[in-house]
């Protein structure tokens, strides 16, 4: 990659990894249901009247819509309310880089070598250690969740792979038209009419920003330059700089929130980070041998 690449992609990291802040700014004025509604909501509209529907099946788009939209954003942002620190939550949801290759298995009957089991261990010891140390603020529910989340955003990618090519910017929007009436059903529902009146009614900016971040920043922008990169390059070259994602997420909740950052959260964040290294460099070095050997 070239330097000005290798800088976007960093950029693109430092988004995702923030973000996670910002989703707890908005959570102190929005309740999370109804949050992630107005998010895809701004996701959709108006981008649906000038883009052309993706190249996939209706099917498909509202399966990644509801995998992505509630089983992703919708869990995670409820987790995060009051469950799960931001900084434990943008770790723990990069595990859905494992359940996204226990799935492959199951669906593309993909194989995963002996040291990516190795890697899956390392990590979810990492998952473990967490667990070990749930108090007020990380409680099992919200590990839980947040696991969930993962499990729908690696469900979301084998919606992807079946899909194929296609536009991930017409495809977001697109399939937004189905998460955005299961969302506001569940704010209606769990959180009520007037709970949602009052909370828009009485939003302030900031909840304006971070809502506008949310949609433009994090989704149109951030999956917009990464799937730039991921046309340009290998997939090998890319995704490694989503390693990056955590680490700035938990560095800018320690900063930008006082989050604790005791002994035991870095060596699980290692435990974590480490495990998934070396699945990518599994991964690398399997496509290296491949090429040595003319197969692709």
């Amino acid at each position: 990659m070239s330097k000005s690449h290798q800088l976007l992609a960093f950029f693109v990291t430092l988004i995702w990894g923030t973000n996670f802040v910002f989703i707890k700014y908005g959570l102190d004025e929005l309740p999370p249901f109804l949050f992630a509604a107005i998010r895809f909501f701004l996701v959709a509209f108006p981008l649906v009247f000038f883009m052309k529907r993706p190249k996939a099946g209706w099917g498909l788009i509202a399966a990644y819509g509801l995998l992505i939209g509630f089983g992703q954003f919708g869990v995670l942002f409820y987790a995060m309310q009051n469950d799960i620190s931001p900084g434990l939550a943008s770790l723990v949801v990069q595990t859905q880089i494992f359940f996204s290759i226990i799935f492959a298995i199951f669906m593309f009957k993909e194989t995963i070598k002996p040291a990516q089991w190795i890697a899956l261990l390392i990590s979810f010891s990492g998952i473990a250690l967490i667990a070990s140390k749930v108090d007020d603020n990380t409680t099992l529910l919200g590990l839980v969740l947040v696991l969930i989340a993962a499990m729908s955003w690696a469900m979301g990618n084998m919606v992807i792979k079946k899909a194929g090519k296609v536009d991930i910017i017409a495809f977001l929007a697109y399939s937004s038209l189905f998460t955005v009436p299961v969302l506001f059903a569940m704010s209606f529902y769990f959180e009520g009419w007037a709970l949602m009146k009052n909370s828009i009614q009485s939003a302030s900016m900031t909840s304006v920003y971070v809502v506008l971040w949310q949609t433009i920043g994090n989704t149109l922008i951030g999956y917009g330059i990464w799937n730039y990169l991921i046309s340009r390059y290998n997939a090998s070259v890319v995704t490694p700089w989503a390693l990056l994602v955590p680490v700035s997420g938990m560095m800018a909740s320690y900063l930008m929130l006082g989050e604790p950052m005791p002994i035991w959260k870095i060596i699980a964040a290692l435990l974590i980070l480490t495990g998934l290294a070396l699945n990518i460099y599994m991964s690398v070095s399997t496509v290296r041998k491949a090429r040595l050997n003319g197969v692709v």
